[in-house]
């Protein structure tokens, strides 16, 4: 199959530093970028006005909230693997005074507002808790404080998840933050960090509710905004979930051609045809997503499927890597999926 791009050369799959310290020093540019805002915020009446910093005093940048959670996340994820680069200061001093109580508790504040019960779910719930999951995971000294005084904000969301998953009779299936499979695939990791039996129980649950009886994916992706696979996300979200053997009987009823490349839409990635329009743009990100996706399947698969699934890894980095930096809208957040993709097997 020829790819309907041109391709750079194949871009090197692993993390070096001198690209992790590029990321950071992006993700540092952004956290504490107040505006421009995107706000998930509904409003109570003519005096509840919104300003981002006194809203959220610990995740006002970004453009959004949830980018600006998953911004942390990149900054912690990569000041782990490379403790020793030079901007490490720089995120600690950040971490310091963005995590001090006050901050937390105000973030706790405006989650208790009865209209803010749908506030960034399931996508910023799900990126909150992956934060949590990867503080638990640094084991230094200097980390410690950081994962105790973000406590509170992930039970909160732990509970939220508990509570919500059991009234979410169908799954949402869209390429964006709506969608449930990637939910299920970053709060699978705090379960297991954090030894939440209830919540991998409860997530458990939902996914073979909801993906259980699923066979011959069509992949009718991608729409004109995803930055998710809806059909990968399912998988992966299984794969997470349910004990190997299992996994992959299902998987092969899922997707019984991933030996011969099809679905034939999974493997070939998105053009992208304006990245100033930030939903167009999103297809840089799914190029990246699907690049994570594909590495992680291919960690259970065999033969010519896994020799597919690799392929398509690299054609999707390929893709979407030249384009992690650039104009704002896609700026704000690609890195933290090529993080994903190069970090996480």
């Amino acid at each position: 199959m020829t790819p309907p791009y041109r391709a750079t050369a194949n871009v090197d799959p692993r993390l070096t530093i001198d690209l992790a310290r590029h990321y950071v020093r992006i993700a540092l540019g952004h956290v504490s970028r107040e505006y421009p805002h995107k706000a998930d915020h509904v409003m109570d009446g003519p005096g509840d006005v919104y300003l981002p910093r006194r809203a959220h005093p610990v995740f006002y940048g970004s453009f959004d909230w949830h980018s600006c959670v998953h911004g942390f996340w990149l900054l912690v994820r990569l000041r782990r693997m490379f403790p020793a680069m030079p901007e490490a200061a720089a995120i600690e001093a950040l971490i310091d005074e963005r995590f001090a109580d006050d901050n937390i508790r105000a973030e706790l504040a405006y989650l208790a507002r009865a209209s803010s019960r749908g506030f960034e779910r399931p996508y910023g719930w799900a990126w909150l808790l992956k934060l949590a999951a990867e503080l638990r995971a640094d084991t230094s000294p200097r980390a410690r404080p950081w994962a105790s005084s973000l406590a509170p904000l992930a039970d909160a969301f732990a509970a939220r998840f508990k509570a919500f998953l059991p009234l979410q009779t169908y799954p949402v299936r869209a390429g964006s933050h709506a969608n449930s499979a990637f939910a299920l695939i970053l709060a699978s990791d705090y379960a297991a960090s954090h030894g939440d039996q209830a919540l991998h129980d409860a997530l458990v649950r939902s996914a073979r509710a909801w993906f259980g009886t699923n066979a011959g994916a069509q992949a009718w992706e991608p729409s004109g905004e995803d930055f998710l696979s809806p059909t990968l996300c399912a998988a992966q979200a299984m794969r997470r979930l349910l004990p190997d053997d299992e996994f992959r009987a299902w998987l092969a009823r899922y997707l019984p051609e991933l030996h011969a490349a099809a679905p034939a839409s999974l493997f070939i990635p998105a053009i992208v045809s304006d990245r100033s329009d930030g939903r167009i743009g999103h297809l840089d990100g799914l190029n990246l997503s699907r690049a994570w996706a594909w590495r992680d399947l291919a960690g259970v698969l065999a033969g010519k499927a896994r020799e597919a699934a690799l392929a398509a890894a690299q054609a999707h980095l390929d893709a979407g890597m030249p384009h992690v930096a650039g104009d704002y809208m896609g700026e704000h957040w690609l890195a933290t999926y090529a993080v994903l993709a190069m970090s996480e097997r």
